[in-house]
């Protein structure tokens, strides 16, 4: 555990799928960062390399990881079989590629059986990934609850400038 509010040095955990899927995924670990969240990522297959998945859930547990999300593209089980093995909360992000663009992925992702929860967000929604599992960790520690009040604050003031103020920041053609 740090000393920043007793927290354990990893307190995500975000699995993929494969190396293809991290120009995505680094997008959960980077929002994470933002809000002084720190996590790591693990290329680790429910199909190739279940062993992989199984070692870093006895991992994860021993350091206390508090939330794990799981991202796969295509048959998507990666999640599911998270959740399968772990009390943990778990987050699926299902990813676009494959004849369907995703679609796959997210029915593979939240279509769990009962008493296996995987709470699934959008195809390729890697901020809302992120920020869900921030709002998890904002239950337990107030500082990341506080860093959740400022992002909103700031996505805010996006939407108060003017549409004259938004076009002028805007990169010409």
């Amino acid at each position: 555990m740090s000393a920043n509010n007793m927290r354990p040095a990893i307190m995500v955990g975000i699995l993929t799928g494969s190396p293809t899927d991290l120009p995505t995924v680094v997008k959960v670990r980077d929002t994470l960062s933002d809000l002084g969240i720190s996590s790591e990522i693990i290329v680790a297959s429910a199909h190739r390399t279940p062993d992989k998945v199984f070692k870093y859930l006895e991992r994860a547990h021993r350091e206390n990881v508090q939330v794990l999300v799981g991202c796969a593209g295509v048959a998507a089980h990666l999640a599911g079989v998270i959740a399968g093995h772990t009390r943990l909360p778990v987050i699926g992000l299902p990813l676009s590629g494959g004849v369907m663009s995703g679609l796959d992925a997210l029915l593979s992702t939240v279509q769990m059986p009962p008493g296996v929860p995987v709470a699934t967000v959008a195809v390729d929604g890697a901020k809302n990934a992120a920020m869900l599992a921030a709002r998890i960790l904002a239950l337990k520690y107030p500082d990341i609850n506080q860093a959740l009040e400022e992002a909103a604050r700031q996505e805010r003031s996006r939407y108060e400038q003017s549409a004259e103020a938004a076009l002028a920041g805007l990169t010409p053609r």
